[in-house]
């Protein structure tokens, strides 16, 4: 299942703005009242996440986060591999205001 058809197969959940919808790389911005569901959803798809909520980032997940932006101790990070290589992310990302999270889901290249 590639970004796009995870928000798309969602899409019955409240998003407040879709900012990027691609195969490769999604993001967009929920309201916080429905960052349960979409964890739930992430958790279906990627298994736990790897990095929750007030645990500080490895310095793994800093590198593999930097090109999206890093990751803050505030963040949670879902991770899923194929034969020990990253192939996909997903990451939370919590705005200062309290109401809304953004929501960046990368896929790599597998090959």
């Amino acid at each position: 299942m590639n970004c796009a058809e995870i928000i798309e197969k969602n899409g019955n959940l409240k998003i407040s703005e879709k900012r990027t919808i691609s195969q490769d790389y999604s993001e967009i911005v929920i309201d916080l009242g429905e960052l349960e569901k979409w964890v739930n959803i992430l958790t279906d798809y990627f298994g736990p996440c790897i990095k929750p909520k007030g645990v500080k980032p490895s310095k793994e997940h800093l590198k593999i986060t930097s090109n999206y932006g890093g990751l803050y101790i505030n963040q949670i990070l879902f991770m899923k591999k194929d034969n020990n290589k990253e192939e996909a992310i997903a990451m939370f990302w919590p705005w200062q205001d309290g109401q809304h999270v953004t929501l960046k889901i990368v896929k790599f290249d597998s090959k």
